[in-house]
Order: C-alpha cells, then structure tokens, then sequence
C-alpha cells in the first residue's frame, strides 16, 4: 500500500477526492486519471492506487469468533421510516457494554466501514453502523452506485434516521446507555451534527475529516469532542481555529489534531493512494483512548 501511496501524485488523489464528492463522472474520473500514467506507471495501476480494495484491506475478518455481528432495522419515524445497520459485539461479553456508533462516508455502508465497527468491537464496545441508503435498498455492493444512490435521498431524513440509531443504541438492554460516535468526512459532519442535537444524551464523538457544526450551534455540544484532520485538507484544516474557538468559549472538553502529510481519507485504509498509515495509527489510538476515557470512565 505505501508504495502505491508514494508513486502517485497529490494531484492524482485530488481527482480521486473530486470524483468521490459528486464533482465529476466516473468516465471524466478515468480520462483524467491518464495523465498520471507516467514513469512506467499504467492507467490501470493509477486506477488501482485510487479506487478502494475492501478485501485487501480488511484487519478483521466477517466472521472473527471473537465478535458477534449481525444486521438490525431500527424504526426512524422522523426519517425515512426505518434505517437498518451492521451490528457488532464481543463475543464473550458478559453485562452491559458501551456503544459506539460508527458513520460512513458519502458512498453507504461499505464493506470498509463494517470492518471499522468490528475494530471497535474488538475494544470492548457495542459498535453499531447504520446504513444512510436504507431507504434507496442500501449499499448496492459498489461505491459508484453508492455515490450516486447516496446524492438521491433527502438529507433532512438521513440525519433523522442517524438520529434514531444513536437512540436506539442508548436504549438497548445490553449498553450501558452512555454512547458516542465516530464518522467518516461526511460520517464525520454527522457525528458532529449528533454532538449539537443530541446534546447529554450523546458523551463523545470523533470526527474524521468532518464538516463542523454552525458556531451558534456549539454551545447546545455536551459531547467530548476529538477532531482528526490530515494537513494538506486545506478546506477543513482552515475551518478548524474557528470550530475550536467556539469549542472553548462553549467550555466544551475537546482536543483536536492535524496529521502531518496526511490528506483527506487518511484513515481508510482501503484506498492506498490516500491512506496515511502512520496518521491512522496515531488517530485511532487516540480514538480508543477518547472513547475509554469520556464513554466507557
């Protein structure tokens, strides 16, 4: 994977952070990744840099002995009507456990956020992570049709049925009822959007990459908020000091990070170009730490 990171460009990756936020085709996306197939590098080694490799990737297994996985609908009323979601528990837990909610990026729930719940799992917490596509048939298996399944539903709901599985988690019989949350670059922004609505009832998120809340919606966070940017995501990195002004004026436990030659997606693993393997290492740590601390303490 690091050799793939380091043989392509941060122009290549761009185009690849263009195409997954709806900027352009997937044709448009192909052509363009031409110009990168330079110094003996094909088209074909450029497009494999860039796209997800879910089964490559994967650090535990679908069917690990030592976690319990399983699919769950949850009612949304408010939303789309129901949301449905991939859960995950130790195996062997005996009482009630801490949950976690862990939020996609903008393509549904793919096979490389379904192995992130189960990482967690694997630290001793309840991981639940709902699918956003639910109510368009949910994740079709392809992180194009994801993409372009994902830009159909009506976000307003969406939000809603995130909402209503961060409930759900808390009011299950087998957690402990103190949760937090963690997401993705668009996960991200709802994590910090279930920090502002979900006020007490919510006790950590950690955002990756995410979009930050309104600064008049800052004060209504109770949550401890941990924020991971990579350096060179320069649209976010930017909007930060203003996040964490607003987190400090608010009294609001928080820490935030900016990860030295990381770009945005450093955490996911399955895209090589992107992933920043010493970045993740440090920010997940950081996230069991947080969750632990203000979750589980």
């Amino acid at each position: 994977m690091e050799t793939k990171q380091s043989k392509l460009p941060a122009e290549a990756i761009e185009l690849y952070n263009l195409y997954i936020h709806g900027g352009m085709s997937r044709r448009d996306f192909l052509e363009g990744a031409r110009q990168f197939a330079v110094g003996g590098l094909t088209v074909a080694a450029v497009v494999e840099g860039l796209l997800p490799n879910y089964a490559e990737a994967q650090q535990v297994p679908k069917d690990d002995k030592r976690l319990k996985t399983d699919y769950q609908t949850v009612p949304s009323p408010q939303g789309n009507g129901s949301i449905k979601g991939y859960l995950a528990r130790p195996a062997g837990a005996s009482g009630k456990l801490p949950g976690i909610l862990v939020i996609h990026e903008n393509r549904g729930l793919n096979p490389h956020i379904e192995d992130v719940a189960r990482r967690i799992a694997l630290e001793n917490f309840m991981a639940f992570a709902p699918d956003g596509l639910t109510s368009v048939g949910g994740y079709p298996g392809d992180d194009d049709k994801g993409g372009e399944l994902f830009r159909t539903v009506d976000r307003t709901k969406m939000m809603e049925d995130f909402v209503a599985a961060a409930k759900w988690l808390k009011a299950r019989p087998d957690c402990t009822g103190k949760i937090g949350a963690t997401g993705f670059c668009f996960g991200g922004g709802v994590a910090n959007h279930l920090a502002v609505v979900m006020g007490a009832d919510i006790a950590a998120v950690v955002p990756y990459y995410g979009q930050a809340p309104a600064a008049a919606d800052v004060p209504k966070i109770k949550a401890a908020v941990l924020v991971h940017h990579g350096e060179t995501d320069t649209r976010l990195v930017e909007a930060w000091p203003a996040y964490e002004a607003a987190l400090k004026a608010a009294g609001v436990t928080h820490e935030g990070h900016i990860y030295p030659g990381a770009g945005h997606g450093f955490n996911n693993d399955a895209t090589p170009a992107r992933y920043n393997k010493a970045a993740a290492d440090q920010a997940w740590k950081r996230t069991i730490e947080w969750f632990n601390q203000h979750v589980r303490g």
